[in-house]
């Protein structure tokens, strides 16, 4: 047991965590680097928050010397200035993931990959619910673990989202199904290199035993040739593409699960609602970890059936003079975007543009393919998108200043039958808090025109 931990942040990450330390009689200290913070506005927002101590500004030694646990948000990098004053003192350093487990009782399927997350995690945890209600879905989704992991009874089942940046400080968590859904090159702002990157998204399996199982994507390369760093858990894959001697692929227009040599079909993929072959992979990963989380096949195809998407992902907005709008905010890196793009049943005017997480555009720029009629730039990265797109013999690029603008031009040009994609294959935060924020503004510019 801990009795005095440091939080670092003072965000929504940080808040829960410090809520389920003070639930659980342990002394909270919030660490923020803002010497402005607003002690009183953060209190207010921790249910027992009139006990939190706070420093803020820079961090020494000796302000540490009671505290036996140190939270990071996920949001904070582990090559901080202030993270070696930790390590120097002999604190562990835990993530708000590694927390939640230490105090949870559920059954944890944990789900994480560069792009898909977000629409397998909802779908499982959606599964997940019409078998148990008390179920719940938490993690990078935007729901902190910590608000829910010791107020779960045993055996409830949770769905978690897993970003590589909550993966950076896990030291037990250990998921009873994990899955890596695929792997492109992103954050690497934070992660230097590919291959850093993809280690710690395997570090989603580096405590599962072998009663666990990993599910993967059998399709993608990089994901496929780093099997090795599973360490213990059974591999399942999952193929769109492949009929496979064990997993889940698809055979006959049908999802179907071969185990032990028995068949089982789960249902048409014609009955599935969501756009893109993309969204098909979802569906097989979905199905994977809800089958060998023990979920019957009849409830799995009923909740499939029935699944519209998610917020903020190839969501279509209206209709409007013969033009269809749709959001795909979460497009937040090149690869997630081309999927956007695959999906459009037409011309498009692309909104592109943002936050730079040192990401290369060709693949993106190459994936137009004549579907493209405008791309309409904005943010830190619109230099960089154009020069790109120019280099690549595409010509057609129009910058502007805020979406607004951009929402304004693709209006003001686009005809009947076309498309408007705001897919930025870039973070946000150049401009927004968020993803969220972004594809929720973009939505109401639309509906007011």
């Amino acid at each position: 047991m801990f009795k005095n931990a440091c939080v670092a942040g003072a965000g929504k990450s940080g808040k829960a965590a410090a809520a389920l330390l003070i639930r659980n009689d342990v002394n909270v200290t919030i660490f923020d680097q803002n010497e402005n913070l607003d002690r009183e506005a953060v209190r207010k927002d921790i249910p027992g928050g009139e006990k939190v101590r706070f420093i803020t500004g820079a961090l020494d030694a000796e302000m540490l010397k009671d505290i036996d646990l140190f939270i990071m948000s996920p949001g904070i990098p582990c090559d901080a200035d202030f993270v070696s004053v930790v390590k120097n003192a002999n604190i562990p350093i835990w993530g708000e993931i590694e927390l939640g487990y230490y105090y949870a009782s559920g059954i944890i399927a944990a789900i994480t990959g560069t792009n898909g997350k977000t629409t397998t995690t909802t779908l499982v945890g959606d599964i997940f619910k019409a078998y148990k209600d008390d179920s719940i879905i938490v993690g990078n989704i935007g729901i902190p673990f910590t608000e829910y992991a010791d107020k779960c009874p045993e055996g409830t089942l949770v769905a978690a989202e897993i970003s590589s940046f909550q993966l950076e400080t896990v030291h037990t968590f250990r998921p009873h199904v994990s899955a890596v859904l695929n792997l492109t090159p992103d954050h690497l702002n934070r992660h230097y290199t590919f291959d850093n990157y993809a280690k710690i998204k395997f570090d989603i399996a580096m405590n599962q035993t072998e009663d666990d199982y990993i599910v993967l994507n059998y399709d993608d390369p990089e994901v496929r040739a780093r099997r090795n760093l599973v360490p213990r858990a059974k591999v399942i894959y999952f193929s769109r593409k492949e009929e496979l001697s064990e997993g889940v692929f698809v055979k006959d227009g049908n999802v179907t699960i071969k185990e032990n040599e028995n068949e089982i079909t789960v249902l048409p993929l014609s009955e599935v609602k969501i756009l893109g072959d993309h969204n098909v992979e979802n569906v097989l990963a979905a199905t994977a970890v809800s089958y060998y989380m023990g979920i019957p096949k009849e409830i799995i195809r009923k909740v499939i059936t029935s699944f519209l998407g998610v917020e903020h992902r190839i969501e279509y907005v209206r209709t409007l003079n013969g033009v269809k709008y749709y959001n795909d905010s979460k497009g937040t890196n090149p690869d997630a975007a081309i999927k956007g793009i695959n999906a459009m049943p037409g011309p498009t005017y692309l909104i592109g543009g943002g936050y730079d997480k040192k990401s290369e555009y060709d693949e993106w720029i190459n994936a137009f393919d004549g579907k493209v009629k405008k791309l309409v730039l904005l943010g830190e990265t619109k230099e960089k998108i154009a020069e790109t797109a120019k280099r690549l013999g595409f010509t057609d690029i129009v910058m502007v200043d805020s979406l607004k603008d951009a929402v304004a031009f693709c209006f003001e040009n686009a005809v009947e039958g076309d498309n408007v994609l705001l897919s930025p294959a870039c973070a946000s935060w150049d401009m927004f808090k968020s993803y969220e924020e972004r594809g929720k503004l973009f939505k109401e510019y639309v509906n007011e025109l």
